[in-house]
């Protein structure tokens, strides 16, 4: 069976082997685990179910990293975005009043259009099309903005009325928790040590069950919670778009969701080594994992679905096959099952495989040519806005909206690949849209 398995996904021509893809794929999962508890709360929100929201998202992401470790053969994973999920309810539900039936219907029609685009290879045009500076630029973007992400869950950044961001307290003893964990698994990884992220975050979670900043889990099975609630809904719902104001919505899920996982695809891809002359190998298989579990995700009951970063976490470990995508979706099918013992897997153990992964992905920027200003500024746009805006997508927006200009005043217009222009519009239009 075994061998089966690395024949398939080419363990030898990645030099990998079945204990390191197993053990990039627990370490992937635990990284990205939240969700199952995030996305609940966050379309809660909104008025839908919890426990429906729970086992849609769990079902959501086993399907799109099932999808993407037997179909793409990548090590990356996909379930339900942060951030697009409180675009959601915060804006379009509870901001603009409009139904959670709605904005589901709203994601049902997105991913439609995605999945179409997908089929005929627009999607994977566009990631081609993006300049390698840029591409090193949004890997780096996204290594800053998972690293303050990190920071910021682990309790060491937090928001300052005068300055927006400060240090967090010191006499916090989880603060301290994810302290811990950062210095053990840097530690681990200057040693060179296999599985350094993984270990660290055993070690982080150990230590916070003995000092009991982490609670012990109520239980260790429970009952899997009905989707009865939300299933089918979305394309019931479809009549409801009949205004400009719920067609901005859809087209608004789409891109958010297009160049979020267009970005990460990219930082990953990066990260892995996978990219060759500039492109992404199998990229269309991978862009239809996610669109196709975006689709599924809207008729279960789910906001949009998008590629995550926190698979640098497993690719980190050694991650290179799919077979580290296939634990990742079993996983996700076990913790139906199994949700009590994710109790114990905290931001703050978490936050230091985020933050010292982030420390990895930012090593893309000695590769940019900073010596050139025309690359260098929308290079620097890109990786600074991302974290400064919370958003990877309005990142890449305003990196690809200077591209064009600094490249034509260098006299280097000639180099730009037509799509970019395209993009560079399309980007100052949906900024023009959305700030009204």
């Amino acid at each position: 069976m075994i061998d089966k398995i690395e024949q398939y996904f080419n363990f030898d021509e990645l030099k990998t082997n079945f204990r390191t893809e197993t053990l990039a794929g627990i370490t992937t999962f635990v990284s990205m685990a939240y969700i199952l508890f995030v996305n609940p709360n966050v379309l809660g929100a909104a008025g839908m179910s919890k426990g429906a929201i729970f086992t849609a998202t769990a079902l959501t992401s086993a399907l799109g990293c099932l999808i993407m470790g037997l179909v793409a053969k990548y090590p990356f994973t996909v379930a339900p975005g942060l951030g697009i999920n409180a675009f959601f309810t915060y804006t379009v539900v509870i901001g603009m009043g409009v139904s959670w039936k709605t904005a589901l219907a709203g994601v049902f029609l997105a991913s439609i259009i995605f999945i179409i685009i997908t089929i005929f290879k627009i999607r994977e045009a566009i990631i081609n099309a993006i300049p390698k500076d840029m591409k090193l630029a949004i890997a780096a973007g996204i290594g800053l903005f998972i690293a303050f992400l990190g920071l910021q869950e682990g309790g060491i950044i937090v928001a300052n009325e005068s300055t927006l961001v400060g240090m967090g307290s010191l006499s916090i003893g989880t603060t301290w928790l994810t302290i811990f964990g950062i210095v053990v698994t840097a530690i681990l990884m200057v040693k060179k040590i296999p599985g350094a992220v993984f270990i660290g975050m055993v070690l982080t979670t150990i230590l916070g069950l003995v000092t009991k900043l982490i609670a012990l889990p109520q239980g260790i099975v429970a009952s899997v919670p009905s989707i009865k609630s939300t299933f089918m809904v979305a394309p019931q719902h479809i009549g409801d778009f009949n205004s400009i104001q719920m067609v901005m919505v859809v087209l608004t899920f789409l891109m958010v969701t297009f160049f979020d996982t267009a970005g990460t695809l990219v930082a990953l891809a990066q990260q892995g080594g996978f990219m060759k002359d500039n492109e992404l190998p199998r990229a269309g298989r991978a862009l239809a994992a996610d669109s196709t579990s975006m689709l599924v995700g809207s008729v279960l009951g789910t906001s949009p679905t998008s590629a995550y970063v926190e698979a640098s976490a497993g690719i980190a470990v050694g991650g290179r096959s799919g077979f580290t995508s296939v634990i990742v979706a079993i996983f996700f099918l076990l913790s139906l099952f199994f949700s009590p013992l994710l109790s114990i897997i905290t931001s703050n153990v978490t936050a230091p495989a985020l933050i010292v992964v982030g420390v990895l992905m930012a090593t893309s920027l000695k590769e940019i040519d900073w010596d050139k200003l025309e690359i260098a500024i929308p290079a620097f746009m890109t990786l600074v806005t991302m974290p400064l805006t919370y958003s990877i997508s309005d990142g890449i927006a305003i990196g690809f909206i200077f591209y064009p200009i600094t490249m034509i005043t260098a006299k280097r217009g000639k180099e730009i690949h037509p799509l970019m222009y395209i993009l560079a519009l399309i980007f100052i239009f949906f900024f023009y849209i959305t700030n009204k």
